[in-house]
């Protein structure tokens, strides 16, 4: 039997979990102070806070680092890579600490591990980042030779949840084709043909409007919004990234409360809510055309797929194109353990960044 402890590092939050073979053992999400965060602006200031609150955590819960067998964390923004589980290893540590293709606080996640692992002697691994990029060559062509289309996908979740539907309908994933749409903050949805994420929105500025992102916009009237001189380059992306989708209408992120206002009989409320549903709609008919219609399933998952109401309109308009599956939020500390696992027992060979 193996533990392994798993580590995701949030903007305001590490989540850390540790499992016996695929049993879990704990679980929790460590808080971190608006006070505290602030006073350390760098990631690199962030470490040995982060680390420091991971360790007492794990103490207080009376596990011992040195009685584990592995370490994983989220990825973070690296290069583009295949999907897959990769070692934690010296080039890795150097492109995560640099931010040289962005900083986020899921950064941190793989120099934490290392920092355990490396204590005691043990494997360090990440899992299916942000970064994941298997697409086909057509979908980078943005129609403007000056701009590439770029990967950017929730590819820890759409993967976990692409190889549990196979396993359902008794396929391989690497024998499976789905449309996966991940409902969260950002929406992103993705053709996974024989397991490879091949065509995905950027859920940072493309696709359906989300909570709190724009998705795409008219792309005159943006242009000509940046050179209005109403925002700076800086508020605009912040806009569109933080502030935007049905934020930008409603004043609120909670899609909990958006549902609430809408049973109350607020038209503006259920107009906004119908009009996110209807971009999901549109973005998952055009990715099942990238697909050529070859589906085994289309899959709703993600926070926003614990809604009943949200997935009952979203499967009104797409029910045609196949079966849908339902697997609700994000799953994200079990697929990283399990992409530990699979190294581990010899499943699958671990990946050089």
């Amino acid at each position: 039997m193996m533990k392994i402890l798993a580590i995701n590092p949030g903007s305001t939050s590490t989540k850390i979990a540790v499992y016996e073979d695929e049993n879990s053992l704990y679980e929790e999400t460590i808080r971190h102070a608006d006070a505290d965060i602030l006073k350390l602006p760098e990631l690199a200031d962030q470490l040995p806070y982060r680390l420091e609150s991971i360790m007492e955590a794990l103490r207080l819960a009376k596990f011992k680092p040195s009685e584990l067998d592995a370490v994983v964390s989220r990825g973070g923004m690296l290069k583009p890579m295949d999907s897959g589980t990769y070692i934690v290893d010296e080039n890795l540590l150097n492109d995560a600490g640099s931010g040289k293709y962005g900083n986020h606080a899921s950064n941190l996640g793989s120099i934490i591990a290392a920092e355990i692992a490396g204590s005691h002697q043990i494997p360090a691994y990440i899992v299916d980042p942000v970064c994941v990029d298997e697409l086909i060559d057509e979908a980078r062509i943005s129609g403007l030779a000056d701009i590439e289309r770029k990967s950017h996908v929730h590819a820890l979740n759409i993967k976990a949840v692409s190889r549990n539907v196979a396993e359902e309908i008794g396929k391989d994933l690497d024998d499976a084709n789905f449309v996966v749409a991940h409902l969260g903050g950002g929406i992103s949805v993705a053709a996974v043909r024989n397991g490879r994420i091949i065509d995905v929105n950027n859920a940072e500025n493309e696709g359906p409007f989300s909570p709190e992102r724009a998705g795409g916009l008219p792309a005159k009237q943006l242009v000509q919004l940046c050179f209005s001189g109403k925002y700076t380059e800086k508020e605009l992306l912040q806009r569109m990234t933080k502030q935007g989708g049905i934020y930008s209408y409603l004043g609120t992120k909670n899609v909990i409360e958006v549902e609430q206002r809408v049973l109350d009989g607020e038209e503006e409320a259920a107009v906004i809510l119908r009009a996110m549903v209807h971009q999901i709609g549109k973005e998952i008919g055009a990715i099942a055309t990238v697909q050529e219609g070859k589906i085994d399933g289309i899959i709703l998952t993600g926070g926003i797929a614990h809604s009943q109401m949200i997935v009952g309109l979203i499967q009104e308009k797409i029910s045609f194109l196949g079966k849908v599956f339902v697997l609700p939020g994000e799953a994200e500390m079990k697929a990283l353990i399990a992409g530990a696992f699979r190294v581990m027992n010899g499943k699958e060979k671990a990946k050089i960044y």
